[in-house]
């Protein structure tokens, strides 16, 4: 491809939260990768009550001397009580009360004689306030969507019918056209932000009106997945879609919550078990379920009858020394799934999904998720929890026909039977021959498209050109 003709630099402010910092962190070193001359200033932001993966970051970061942390002083945050009624309301706010001190150092890095010339700034979705100091100073302003297509196609559409209807959605509307689904998407599978009347659907608002202020939109995401929704893009009046996926983190990272030997004892029996044997269920880092509904989901996985590895999370505030999974769960279960089946605290997502002896992934939906199993070839049934992953569910589904319905509108605090669970997990490790091969052949043109010619090298050499030149 053609390089910058010059050193460039690039802002990066993700959002605080894991999932955004590593997908961001991976782009930028992509960036890099595939052009040295570009250097990054990436503007690190704390969120007062979630764990923070310091050491990953640093360690990611000082492997790539184009990458330069900054990390943002922290800032008075809003009131706690927002966070409860409306997380996206709250991280919005909370990136909106560290904006003073974001423009002062966005202007510092400009003013500095020595610095290579700011040449964009790249946002996530959860910035739009910080789109008015790219404006200000005159630079382009992208947003980084860590989230795919479907999510895009949300966003997109999302300002006009406020416009018409100027209020929340709810679940008994119909169901509604939106540009590059194919299928009339039912309100149930809407991120639940769009119901909230305490300050999420007014964020999301902010937030969607924000995708048609940036230059463009770089999504993590690529052509041969989504090619629906990619070509929809071309037919609106949007701003540029740069579609460069998949970004991926596939060296994982070191969890302090990991128990090396227990982790050794649970690797040892995936060795031991014959190719495509095991569902996994993992339901990312927020990914929790109650008593109850961890019961459900036990006895669902002891009546399919199949091999089963799963990693079971609890929230903040129920993790104790002496409650573990093994007092919650269903008395006598442990002993009746001995030799078939493991479970474990947490789990080194990438390096379980890419064991042979993984056949199927019961998941959240999270779209880094999403992208791992189509990596290593591992057919999805569809548990969705929060954020957008009902709508990534549906798009999986139904859309994309990749994945097999467990549910596709279940949300925290939800319920799911047994017989639910029992069906899915056979349904998936049984019944789901056409989506396997999907997902087999979408894993070997995901292995493509960042090779020289690629439609994910093309696009980033295009934005790269675009931005540079």
């Amino acid at each position: 491809m053609e390089k910058s003709k010059a050193p460039a630099q690039f802002i990066f402010v993700p959002a605080p939260g894991a999932g955004h910092l590593v997908s961001t962190i991976e782009f930028a070193k992509t960036l890099i990768q595939l052009d040295p001359q570009i250097f990054i200033s990436l503007l690190v932001i704390k969120l007062p009550f979630t764990p923070f993966v310091d050491a990953y970051i640093n360690s990611l970061a000082h492997s790539q001397p184009n990458i330069h942390l900054i990390h943002v002083p922290q800032a008075d945050p809003p009131p706690s009580e927002l966070a409860d009624k409306s997380i996206e309301s709250y991280v919005c706010a909370f990136i909106d009360s560290h904006k003073s001190l974001i423009h002062n150092i966005i202007q510092h890095i400009i003013s500095d004689s020595h610095s290579t010339p700011v040449v964009g700034l790249i946002l996530d979705l959860f910035c739009p306030s910080l789109i008015d100091i790219a404006d200000e100073f005159g630079i382009p302003s992208f947003i980084f969507l860590t989230s795919g297509g479907a999510f895009l196609n949300l966003m997109f559409c999302l300002p006009s019918r406020h416009q018409q209807i100027a209020k929340e959605f709810s679940i008994s509307d119909s169901e509604i056209s939106i540009p590059g689904f194919r299928n009339p998407v039912p309100p149930k599978v809407l991120p639940h932000a769009v119901f909230n009347k305490d300050g999420g659907y007014e964020a999301y608002i902010q937030i969607a009106k924000g995708f048609h202020r940036v230059k463009g939109i770089i999504v993590n995401t690529f052509t041969e997945l989504e090619s629906y929704a990619i070509e929809s893009y071309k037919k609106g009046n949007y701003p540029k879609v740069y579609p460069v996926g998949p970004v991926l983190n596939l060296r994982g990272h070191p969890n302090p919550e990991m128990d090396k030997s227990e982790w050794d004892k649970i690797m040892k029996w995936l060795d031991d078990q014959p190719e495509s044997s095991v569902v996994f269920l993992c339901f990312g880092s927020a990914g929790s379920f109650d008593e109850k509904q961890l019961k459900e989901i036990a006895m669902g996985l002891e009546q399919s009858g199949h091999k089963f590895l799963w990693c079971i999370r609890f929230p903040e505030k129920q993790e104790t020394e002496t409650k573990k999974a093994h007092d919650m769960l269903p008395e006598g279960w442990l002993e009746r799934v001995k030799g078939r089946g493991m479970i474990s605290g947490w789990a080194p997502q990438v390096e379980v999904l890419g064991h042979k002896a993984i056949g199927g992934f019961v998941s959240h939906c999270g779209w880094n998720s999403i992208l791992e199993s189509l990596w290593y070839g591992v057919p999805i049934a569809t548990l969705p929890i929060y954020a957008e992953q009902q709508l990534n569910a549906f798009s999986l589904v139904k859309e994309l026909e990749m994945a097999v319905e467990l549910k596709l509108d279940y949300r925290r605090n939800g319920e799911i039977g047994k017989e639910e669970v029992e069906k899915g997990v056979r349904s998936l490790m049984e019944d789901s021959e056409n989506e396997r091969n999907k997902v087999k052949d979408m894993s070997k043109l995901a292995r493509m498209v960042h090779l020289e010619g690629g439609s994910s090298f093309n696009s980033l050499s295009q934005f790269i050109r675009d931005v540079t030149h």
